[in-house]
C-alpha cells in the first residue's frame, strides 16, 4: 500500500497536466477523511512539497491543491511542516500575483491561512518577525484587500476570512505591536469594518479589539488615538436597543449621539457583546482607561444595555465591568444596574 501510495504522490510532479490532475483528485478525495489525513500523513514529505507547488499551477490545479491543503493542516503537524516549507510565503504570492484575478482560488488561500495561523510559527511567518525592513507587510496586504472588499460584492466574500487570521494574528504579542502602531494604522483600518452586516466580519473585528485590549497597560495610548472609532465599535453593540433621552446623549461624543438618539436592530451574536464587554473591561482596568470610559457616559450606555441583556454569560460580562467602573466610580455616577 506505501508503495502504491507513493507512485501515486509521485504523479503530482509529473510534466502532464492530466496525469498531475487524476492523481491531485485522488490526494484531494483521501484528504476529505481523517483515515485518509493520516494515511497522507505518513508520507508528508511526498505529499506537500508537490501540493504547494501545484498552488502556482493554472487554476484547474491550483485549487483542488489548496483545497488539498486546507484539509491537510488541520493536522497541527502538517500544519507546522507547511509552515516550514514556506506555505505562508507561497499562498501570499499566488494571492497577490497570480491569485488576484481568481477569487475562488484566493479565498482557499486564505482559509488555507487561517489554518495555518493557529500556530505560533504560523503567525511569525505571517508577520515575517525578524525582518525588520518587510515586517508586517503581508499582514497590511491582508488588512487592505478585507476592509477594500467589504464594498465590492464581487469580492467580499473572498476576503471575509481575513477575519478569522487577524484574530489569530492579534493572540501574539508581536501581532498586537504590529496591529496598534500608529504608522500604517492597522487596526484603525479594522476598527472601521465593526458596523459590517457580515457576522463574520463583525465577530473578527471584535475578538481583534478585544485581544488588542490585552495589551492596555502599554498600549492604551495607541488605543485612545483610534477613539473615534473604538468607542462605537465596542459600546453599541452593548447599548441595547432602546432610544437614548437628549439628557444621556448630551454628554456622549456625536459618533455615539448619532447612532443612540434612535431605537436599532440588535446585535444578535451574544459572543460579539460579551467581546466588546471584555475588551471595555481591559480597558477599565487603566485609571485613564475608566476615566475615558465615564467622558463618553460609557457607564450609562453600560446600564441601559444591561436592562436588555437576557444571555447569562453576557449578563456576567456587563457585571463584571459594572462592578468595576461602581468601586472606582468615587463621586462619579454609580452604574447601579449592573450590580444588582
Amino acid at each position: 500500500m506505501a508503495d502504491e501510495l507513493e507512485e501515486l504522490l509521485g504523479f503530482l510532479s509529473s510534466p502532464s497536466p492530466q496525469v498531475k490532475k487524476a492523481a491531485l483528485d485522488i490526494v484531494r478525495g483521501l484528504t476529505g477523511s481523517d483515515g485518509g489525513i493520516e494515511t497522507l500523513a505518513t508520507c508528508s514529505d511526498f505529499v506537500l512539497p508537490p501540493l504547494c507547488r501545484l498552488l502556482r499551477d493554472m487554476p484547474e490545479l491550483a485549487v483542488p491543491a489548496a483545497e488539498a491543503l486546507i484539509n491537510l493542516s488541520q493536522n497541527p503537524a502538517l500544519a507546522e511542516k507547511l509552515v516550514s516549507l514556506r506555505a505562508v510565503d507561497t499562498a501570499m504570492e499566488v494571492i497577490y500575483k497570480q491569485g488576484g484575478s481568481d477569487g475562488r482560488l484566493s479565498k482557499l488561500l486564505v482559509m488555507l491561512l487561517v489554518n495555518l495561523t493557529q500556530l505560533d510559527s504560523g503567525i511569525s511567518s505571517l508577520l515575517q518577525v525578524g525582518d525588520d525592513n518587510i515586517e508586517g507587510l503581508h499582514l497590511s496586504k491582508l488588512v487592505r484587500s478585507f476592509c477594500r472588499s467589504s464594498s465590492s460584492e464581487a469580492t467580499e466574500g473572498t476576503y471575509e476570512h481575513v477575519a478569522s487570521i487577524i484574530v489569530n494574528v492579534s493572540k501574539m504579542e508581536a501581532g498586537r505591536r504590529i496591529l496598534l502602531q500608529p504608522k500604517g494604522s492597522l487596526l484603525k483600518q479594522i476598527i472601521r469594518q465593526s458596523d459590517s452586516a457580515n457576522p463574520l466580519r463583525k465577530k473578527g473585528v471584535l475578538g481583534t479589539i478585544r485581544n488588542c485590549c490585552f495589551d492596555a497597560d502599554r498600549q492604551l495610548q495607541n488605543l485612545f488615538m483610534l477613539s473615534e472609532f473604538l468607542w462605537p465599535a465596542l459600546l453599541l453593540p452593548v447599548a441595547g436597543k432602546k432610544s437614548y433621552s437628549e439628557q444621556d446623549t448630551a454628554k456622549m461624543p456625536l459618533e455615539l449621539a448619532n447612532a443612540l438618539s434612535h431605537e436599532r436592530e440588535p446585535v444578535d451574536d451574544p459572543e460579539i457583546r460579551k467581546q466588546a464587554l471584555e475588551a471595555l473591561y481591559l480597558i477599565a482596568l487603566q485609571d485613564a482607561g475608566r476615566s475615558a470610559l465615564w467622558s463618553v457616559n460609557g457607564p450609562r450606555i453600560l446600564q441601559l444595555g444591561y436592562e436588555d441583556e437576557e444571555d447569562p454569560k453576557v449578563m456576567e460580562a456587563y457585571e463584571l465591568i459594572g462592578s468595576l467602573v461602581v468601586s472606582s466610580a468615587g463621586s462619579e455616577e454609580q452604574l447601579d444596574s449592573t450590580t444588582e
